[in-house]
């Protein structure tokens, strides 16, 4: 039986039991750069465990609606997040585990704008530029223990707008 799932708009509240959305939110914490650069500070709860941080460029091809989510992956070892560098919006899929293994699938549609966190050992989609392709610089644990589980769905989701 196909279950078909409908993105949410990616909101801080909405979205906070997996991880966290990076965007400004009323005025700057302080000015630095002698007055001229608004410092937003510590927004996301980076985690990289035994391992350190890196940066990496991902290219992402465009995904189309309906989008077929049928794998979901966790890293158990680190955080990763996702800053957009061409302004496409991305599709974020995520979920709770549920006894090793993904419940189902929550969709939210981030705004071009707007960066995520995901913590450490949350189950999500992969990297899903929404109609156009699109480059993240992705923050994430950089070490010499795997820190990638992939669960395939028996059944995939149809995710529609």
């Amino acid at each position: 039986m196909t279950v078909y799932l409908s993105p949410a708009p990616l909101t801080q509240e909405s979205f906070a039991p997996y991880g966290d959305v990076i965007e400004i939110s009323g005025a700057a914490d302080k000015l630095i750069n002698q007055g001229l650069c608004g410092r937003h500070h510590d927004l996301a709860k980076l985690d990289f465990g035994s391992g350190r941080a890196g940066i990496s460029i991902f290219d992402a091809q465009a995904r189309q609606f309906p989008y077929t989510l049928d794998m979901m992956e966790r890293h158990p070892d680190g955080s990763q997040a996702f800053v957009p560098l061409s302004g496409v919006p991305m599709l974020v899929s995520v979920a709770d585990d549920e006894d090793g293994k993904p419940s189902t699938p929550r969709v939210f549609l981030s705004e071009p704008h707007q960066t995520i966190n995901i913590h450490r050992n949350v189950w999500h989609g992969v990297l899903a530029p929404v109609k156009e392709a699109g480059q993240y610089i992705v923050i994430d644990r950089i070490g010499d223990t795997p820190n990638l589980e992939e669960f395939l769905f028996s059944t995939p989701y149809i995710v529609n707008p």
